[in-house]
């Protein structure tokens, strides 16, 4: 059967479904095709799922009895940092190959409740430790728009499989802009949700106080439907925000947006970027928006924080891959050999570099010096935005402070890699919900991304805006 995948959406999916101008069957096996027909090339997923079969035979037993919701038969690809039962998690890590789930993450114990269909696992940079899937110990990602370009990262697979139309949707983590980026890279939509909305229980954890899974689709709609059906209270993660307090005040959007000048001013942003965000500010600004010049001293040092605090979580979050309990061990005389062996074998290049600056940060004279300073500044840079949204309903920037970069072009300059979380990384100090939309096309037909904040609780100011901006 001939299926539009290009075309189609959760909606669009789920009532071909109900009208039964398809099955789940005939739609799982278009997926799986261009799978067999790209993967190869693109190496989006890692491992396309044995059980499919029985996963297909759930969602059309729902269609018969009538217990279906919009997302059931939905085909999906998840990341490989999220446990599902019985498969491989590795977080594309060779420390983690042969580890097998023995139970399914918060949010795919949701998903497999409205009969989903999970197509497989997609590969991601070590750990979510990068931002062009280039630290994979499986092999780069391909960008599907441009085969010689990486397709951002850490959730590279997770967005390529959408965009070669390998998955639906898909989901992501995003600890410091690892959906937004990858997604503006990829010309899809990424949210990064308000941190506590989304069950982390059963998640590869990096950095804990900033790790968000989040949905990415083609569109805003497909993103809003996924987010909904994977918000739900989790009592196995003690994060996770009771459904009873997560009320919020509905006041009526004002239509103001709010520009960081300054902080669009600095240092390493591409000049292409800022000419399409300003075509972005107009286009809204036809959509009956106020574009209004913001003061927020704070936020440039979002990304000295990140790079602080993240480090420190990791070594805290990655001391448990020692050889001893699980996933890689590799044999020496003595225990601490048993431990250095295992992880200099086992972990990367990257890995290993954010796991020796986490140590040094978290050490002896130099916790109060470094560590306990970025938690102050991360608190008075999540004040200063909340003061901000008093007055304004978003805050607007570019995503990425470039266009997606050719392979190795970055890999021997860390803080040039770094510099993609730009933009990004404050929405992750501040715990609030943020979203990258396409804006456009560059001259070779690179994507950009247009980057939406907004108050804590509020991914519907984020879900209007982005509907608005798709007109």
């Amino acid at each position: 059967m001939n299926i539009n995948l290009k075309e189609l959406t959760i909606s669009k999916a789920h009532e071909s479904l109900k009208n039964r101008e398809f099955s789940v069957r005939d739609l799982v096996d278009a997926y799986l095709d261009v799978i067999k027909e790209k993967n190869s090339d693109i190496n989006a997923y890692l491992e396309v799922y044995n059980d499919i079969d029985d996963q297909v035979k759930i969602a059309e037993e729902m269609f018969k009895n009538g217990t279906v919701t919009l997302m059931t038969g939905i085909p999906i690809a998840i990341k490989d940092n999220m446990l599902c039962v019985g498969h491989i998690a590795s977080a594309s890590s060779k420390i983690l190959g042969g580890y097998t789930a023995t139970y399914d993450a918060g949010v795919i114990r949701q998903l497999k409740d409205q009969g989903v269909v999970i197509l497989g696992r997609t590969n991601m940079d070590e750990f979510a430790m990068g931002s062009s899937t280039e630290t994979s110990a499986y092999g780069n990602t391909k960008n599907p728009l441009d085969t010689s370009c990486v397709p951002g990262g850490s959730s590279g697979g997770s967005v390529s499989a959408v965009a070669m139309n390998a998955a639906l949707v898909s989901l992501g983590s995003d600890t410091g802009g690892s959906i937004r980026q990858p997604a503006s890279f990829t010309g899809l939509v990424g949210l990064k949700p308000t941190y506590g909305t989304v069950s982390r229980s059963g998640i590869i954890s990096m950095a804990s106080s900033l790790d968000q899974v989040g949905p990415i689709g083609k569109n805003v709609e497909d993103v809003e439907i996924l987010f909904n059906s994977i918000n739900g209270y989790d009592k196995l993660d003690s994060t996770c925000i009771p459904i009873e307090n997560r009320k919020i005040l509905n006041s009526p959007m004002t239509k103001r947006l709010g520009v960081p000048r300054e902080f669009l001013s600095g240092e390493g942003i591409d000049k292409d970027v800022l000419e399409n965000f300003e075509k972005s500010c107009e286009k809204l600004k036809k959509q009956g928006y106020e574009i209004i010049d913001v003061s927020l001293p704070l936020i440039k040092y979002s990304l000295a924080v990140y790079y602080i605090l993240m480090p420190a979580e990791v070594s805290s979050n990655l001391a448990r891959y020692d050889g001893i309990r699980y996933g890689l061990s590799v044999e020496a005389d003595k225990l601490f050999d048993v431990y250095s062996k295992t992880r200099g074998r086992g972990f990367g290049k990257e890995v290993r570099r954010r796991l020796l600056l986490g140590t040094y940060i978290l050490s002896y004279g130099y916790y109060d010096a470094y560590y306990n300073s970025a938690i102050k500044v991360r608190s008075a840079i999540k004040n200063e935005l909340a003061n901000i949204f008093l007055s304004v309903d978003a805050i607007i920037t570019p995503t990425a402070p470039c266009l997606p970069f050719k392979f190795n072009e970055k890999t021997k300059d860390p803080i040039a890699m770094y510099m993609s979380d730009l933009f990004t990384v404050p929405a992750n100090i501040a715990e609030i919900p943020a979203i990258s939309i396409p804006s456009g096309l560059s001259e070779k037909g690179l994507p950009y991304g247009l980057h939406i904040m907004a108050p804590f609780l509020r991914e519907d100011i984020l879900f209007s805006i982005g509907k608005d901006f798709e007109k």
